[in-house]
């Protein structure tokens, strides 16, 4: 359902600007302040490259007057995209922002790109939107291009060409979680076992880059650790315990699971209790920074977690500002995660979502 509201009456408190960041030994990203914003690893500001108004076409707009569309792609049972859209709410009320549209595809692409195209046909002067799919935009792009829309993709990257198709895509290196997550699986099983994947939803590039960053960074370093079941669970947590309890009868000896979100590792977690598993016989090691899958690390399920911060409405927004101003933004801003082990989740559960 649409629901059309000026941001002022936004119930919630805005989340932290951008804080200091702080990194550990191990040159883990660590944000100096818990619950805070997406802070940027690599921007504009490293060099890569930028996108003007006079690039992309339009004029400027007072971003506080701008008439702007939120598109959220999944149902809110997810806490990752419950975050994410209070995280868009929230900043649009503390920038003054007084005509926020949000929808919700719930899972389904098609209503997705109907839902936006009905907001370009409103007249929105700014499109932030959280893809389900990574193809099937072009109806979008042909609207929006025809209005000069800047269209700024969030936590999923669009098939498509940067300051042209859409202003610019901000989110996580997922191919790099990826490794991360393979190199905290390799340390959890003593660099030999066999590891199964719960992968996330087919048709995007979250399922696609977290998949083959894990795969080659544990070839990398882990040669004895073989991956013996793939299959999807589509990024839910019921889908994830189905999935394991599938697992389980196929491969009793599995040693570890790679959950490529935490919904799904929880899912599996679920599984393993219900089929007699004590904590830690089966590592389990997971993507999102959610507080249950931290939780499970404090309780022994879980080796660890790495993090995809959704907390993207002050980056989003700074960024709109900007452009909308006639500043120079970057085409492709990646941000930095966290990510959660035994020595800190239980004094940083606070930080998860």
């Amino acid at each position: 359902m649409t629901r059309v509201r000026p941001a002022a009456a936004i119930l919630g408190a805005a989340l932290l600007l951008l804080s200091a960041c702080a990194k550990s030994e191990d040159n883990d990203p660590t944000p100096a302040a818990a619950g805070g914003g997406a802070q940027v690893a690599q921007s504009a500001a490293a060099g890569a490259a930028t996108c003007t108004i006079e690039q992309y076409g339009g004029s400027k707009v007072d971003l506080k007057t701008a008439k702007v569309g939120f598109s959220q792609s999944e149902k809110e049972a997810n806490p990752f995209r419950i975050a994410e859209t209070q995280s868009i709410e929230d900043e649009a009320a503390k920038q003054g922002i007084v005509n926020l549209t949000t929808t919700n595809a719930n899972s389904q692409f098609n209503k997705q790109i109907s839902d936006v195209e009905q907001m370009i046909d409103s007249g929105v002067q700014l499109l932030v939107i959280a893809p389900l799919n990574s193809d099937g935009w072009d109806s979008v792009f042909a609207k929006a291009s025809a209005k000069h829309i800047p269209i700024i993709t969030i936590d999923r990257k669009i098939n498509a060409t940067p300051c042209r198709d859409y202003l610019t895509f901000i989110g996580s290196d997922f191919a790099e979680q990826g490794k991360r997550a393979a190199t905290e699986m390799a340390k959890a099983l003593g660099n030999k076992g066999k590891v199964a994947i719960l992968l996330g939803s087919p048709g995007n590039n979250v399922t696609t880059l977290r998949t083959s960053g894990f795969k080659d960074e544990i070839a990398k370093i882990a040669p004895d650790v073989q991956i013996v079941f793939e299959q999807t669970g589509n990024f839910a947590r019921e889908d994830g315990q189905k999935v394991t309890e599938q697992l389980l009868q196929s491969n009793p000896d599995i040693n570890g699971i790679y959950g490529e979100n935490d919904e799904m590792a929880l899912g599996a977690i679920t599984a393993l209790k219900g089929a007699g598993k004590k904590a830690g016989d089966v590592k389990v090691v997971s993507i999102d920074g959610t507080k249950g899958a931290v939780q499970a690390i404090v309780d022994g399920w879980a080796s660890a977690v790495i993090e995809s911060n959704p907390r993207f409405g002050p980056l989003a927004f700074e960024t709109a500002g900007k452009f909308l101003s006639g500043e120079p933004v970057g085409q492709d801003i990646i941000i930095q995660d966290r990510q959660y082990d035994a020595g800190n989740a239980t004094s940083d559960l606070s930080s998860a979502y």
